[in-house]
């Protein structure tokens, strides 16, 4: 029988080592949960980088002093004005601003070129009786301010040719600085062909050409040019083409060319229609 005496062993204390394992075990469940989230930090930042980049793009095409690029090589340009714009214009400060990016802008102060304007051009009527009603003023205005004016008429196919004609040489006076009468064709109306299209079109052309002594010139687009007007027109009168597109227009005998209808020219508030000269 053991002796009383005898000293009984101690317990066994817990090892440190189990509360490092718990601990470590706690560690790496932390690290499972950010492994767990890491996708959505993924996304944050694509998100993120794409803002970045799509922002500023924003801003800088949302600016209203920065408007439409402006084609390379060219040096000439031309306003086109109708009741659709602002009434007040500063004639005399006029110009075509092009910043760094080519684009236009009213920005001085980061300009790449500034250029003047060549011409003004405005909407004087439309249809038989129809007259715009900041014609007469900035006629005046712009005339005043040493500028080369043009004046279009608006034509529509359903209205008499003639009475058209009539209403544009009784309000539209030239001078020998101005540009010669322009008709602005861009419409037909229903039922009618293209052979009576082009027949009005041409009472108009010849009565407003033997009334100034000078050759109309016409607007109108690629599209209509190929599907509405005859040779009649296009190989005898100068062409004014709208195409808002990087390209030259695919009629080859354009003598201004609108590309755009975004622009932004210093001494205008908006946008605005604007062209260059071949």
């Amino acid at each position: 029988m053991p002796s009383q005496n005898v000293h009984k062993p101690a317990k066994p204390r817990k090892r440190p080592a189990v509360t490092v394992k718990k601990t470590a075990v706690k560690k790496r469940k932390k690290s499972a949960k950010k492994v767990k989230l890491s996708p959505w930090w993924i996304v944050g930042l694509v998100c993120l980088l794409a803002l970045s980049v799509i922002v500023p793009h924003w801003l800088y095409n949302a600016n209203p002093d920065t408007g439409a690029p402006v084609p390379e090589g060219y040096r000439h340009f031309m306003l086109d004005l109708s009741h659709h714009n602002p009434r007040e214009v500063a004639w005399d400060s006029l110009k075509v601003v092009i910043d760094s990016h080519g684009n236009t802008s009213k920005d001085l102060s980061g300009a790449k070129a500034i250029l003047p304007l060549s011409h003004v051009v405005m909407k004087a009527t439309e249809g038989e009786s129809l007259k715009d009603k900041h014609f007469e003023n900035w006629w005046q205005e712009a005339g005043e301010a040493g500028l080369s004016r043009g004046a279009y008429h608006f034509f529509r196919s359903s209205k008499d040719a003639g009475l058209q004609a009539q209403q544009y040489i009784e309000r539209v006076t030239l001078t020998h600085k101005d540009l010669p009468p322009i008709l602005d064709i861009e419409t037909v109306h229903n039922g009618c062909t293209r052979e009576q299209l082009c027949s009005k079109a041409l009472v108009w052309l010849r009565m407003v050409e033997e009334h100034y002594g000078r050759t109309p010139i016409v607007y109108t687009s690629d599209s209509f040019v190929k599907d509405w007007l005859n040779k009649s027109i296009t190989d005898y009168y100068p062409l004014w083409i709208a195409r808002y597109n990087k390209q030259e227009p695919r009629t080859q005998q354009w003598l201004y060319w609108q590309f755009t209808d975004e622009a932004v020219v210093y001494g205008i508030k908006g946008k605005v229609d604007l062209s260059v000269l071949r």
